[in-house]
């Protein structure tokens, strides 16, 4: 499947079935925080069949149901945006596999999640996964004329790199990112103010790199 078709399947889903995941999906899931680990030289970690850390009175409050398996994205305080590019693009490959995701900031325990921490580490941000009780919603994004700032000839990849980028999930979908691309050579930058900004603009350059193959300059 093209990774842009990926991207549009996945939606954000909070309610999920009472189903475990197999053992061989387990073991893919395992694999690959292994190794974006170590691409990323983050400490995330993948928990299955842990229920505290949603069963508090603020996952309750956003409606999260039987949530029991997430991802743990542990790291450095100035890891955010490393931790948002790396985490979606595990969150790709779970929707691949035929699992449902939500990345989760707020509404959840904290302080119940059984992480292992070295020293400077912090938990970042959680992704909770599994069977959804449905598939989620598509979420409205802004005109592409919002995001996008073009100065000279517009690259060939450029239209699938804003579409892929207008599809990354955004807390609350602010989608407070600007693409700018200037003579053929594109970055992206935070725009304005905004909750969990920096892990956002890690997951809006993983969609942006990963639907076009280019590399987003620094």
């Amino acid at each position: 499947m093209d990774i842009l078709d990926i991207m549009k399947s996945r939606h954000a889903v909070r309610q999920y079935l009472d189903k475990e995941i197999e053992e061989d999906k387990k073991s893919a899931i395992n694999k690959l925080v292994e190794e974006e680990n170590s691409l990323s030289g983050l400490h995330i970690q993948a928990l299955f069949g842990e229920p505290k850390a949603f069963d508090t009175f603020s996952a309750h409050y956003g409606k999260f149901n039987n949530v029991k398996n997430y991802l743990a994205l542990v790291g450095k305080k100035n890891d955010e945006e490393k931790a948002g590019y790396y985490g979606e693009k595990i969150v790709l490959s779970l929707q691949e596999m035929g699992l449902n995701s939500c990345w989760v900031a707020l509404t959840y325990g904290k302080g119940k999640t059984p992480i292992k921490k070295e020293k400077g580490e912090k938990l970042l941000c959680v992704i909770a996964f599994g069977y959804g009780a449905a598939q989620g919603i598509s979420h409205h994004s802004k005109p592409v004329a919002d995001v996008l700032s073009l100065d000279g000839d517009k690259p060939d990849y450029l239209d699938r790199g804003v579409e892929a980028a207008l599809l990354a999930p955004t807390a609350v979908n602010q989608q407070k990112f600007v693409i700018n691309s200037k003579d053929g050579k594109v970055t992206i930058s935070n725009k304005g103010f905004g909750f969990y900004q920096n892990i956002d603009l890690g997951i809006v350059k993983c969609h942006f790199e990963m639907a076009t193959g280019v590399k987003v300059n620094d």
